[in-house]
């Protein structure tokens, strides 16, 4: 088994997974809970997006939470940007990272964005080139990668096809997302094999925030040396335009599971678990990691 010596992870939480939370989540919080996600030594985080009010209410307050966050120094902070008009409202705020995003699914992408996935890449060309002649760094996202609630089983070639397109409109970095949580290890072995046609290893991860399986199946993905995951605290948070995606993968549970296996990570547990007891209280309900839910246990014993 190829496994790395540490892994990288990208925190989603207080976009991905606050942004479908049907009850208003104060600025103030959100913004705490991004100083304790840095304080616990999270070095990605994606905080929030600039989309239309009328589409994601939750993510209305982008600028304020922007604005509170006191930046620690080696910290990258990204936010989600559909558009032109959202990334100029973006720069404003100095991220550090901008995320536009594509499907390897052409049903998926006319259900969720109304084009198809030519279409879709080509309407961030102007966002990328902009965010790239500015300094930011631009991630993507490909979804639906190994099957789609309304098409079934997707093909590596499609996968192909998004990263280079990606590719051609200057996306540094691209992750692989099992949107509704089907895949196997090699479905997903045959996803990253074909994103690896236009990217590095370095420049390609999947993306666990659409449910990959559970914390376990990570370990198929590390041994083929990918080294980068996102995850959010608490499990919080899904595609809303899925059926059959219930959830993410906890933060917590990924992050214990690595340091069993003896792959660093950079990130203190018990502060970990201390940000995860904060946002479901603040939400009103169980932490969703079974890990915090050890850890809190034990110190309550």
């Amino acid at each position: 088994m190829n496994i790395p010596k540490r892994v990288k992870l990208v925190e989603v939480g207080p976009r991905d997974g606050l942004q479908n939370e049907k009850q208003p989540v104060p600025a103030a919080v959100k913004i705490e809970l991004v100083h304790k996600l840095q304080a616990a030594g999270l070095k990605e985080i994606e905080v929030t997006s600039y989309v239309s009010p009328n589409w994601v209410p939750q993510m209305a307050d982008n600028a304020e939470v922007m604005a509170g966050i006191l930046r620690k120094p080696g910290v990258r902070y990204s936010v989600l940007t559909p558009n032109m008009q959202g990334f100029e409202a973006a720069v404003k705020s100095n991220p550090d990272e901008i995320v536009v995003f594509g499907a390897a699914s052409e049903a998926f992408s006319q259900k969720n964005i109304n084009c198809s996935i030519a279409e879709s890449i080509e309407r961030f060309r102007p966002v990328a080139q902009a965010a790239r002649d500015k300094g930011i760094y631009v991630r993507g996202a490909i979804s639906c990668t190994v099957g789609c609630p309304y098409e079934g089983e997707i093909a590596p070639e499609r996968v192909e096809l998004v990263a280079r397109l990606m590719k051609d409109i200057g996306v540094q970095h691209v992750g692989v997302a099992d949107t509704i949580g089907v895949g196997t290890p090699l479905k997903v072995q045959r996803a990253m094999e074909a994103a690896l046609r236009h990217y590095d290893v370095n420049d390609v991860g999947p993306f666990s925030r659409h449910l990959w399986p559970g914390p376990g199946q990570y370990i198929g993905r590390i041994a083929v040396g990918v080294w980068q995951f996102d995850t959010s605290i608490s499990g919080l948070g899904g595609c809303p335009y899925a059926k059959g995606a219930t959830g993410n993968v906890a933060t917590e549970d990924v992050v214990y599971m690595l340091h069993g296996m003896g792959i660093e990570t950079g990130i203190d547990m018990d502060l970990l678990a201390d940000a995860g007891v904060y946002i479901s209280e603040q939400l009103g309900r169980q932490p969703g990691s079974r890990a915090a839910t050890a850890i809190l246990n034990k110190r309550a014993g």
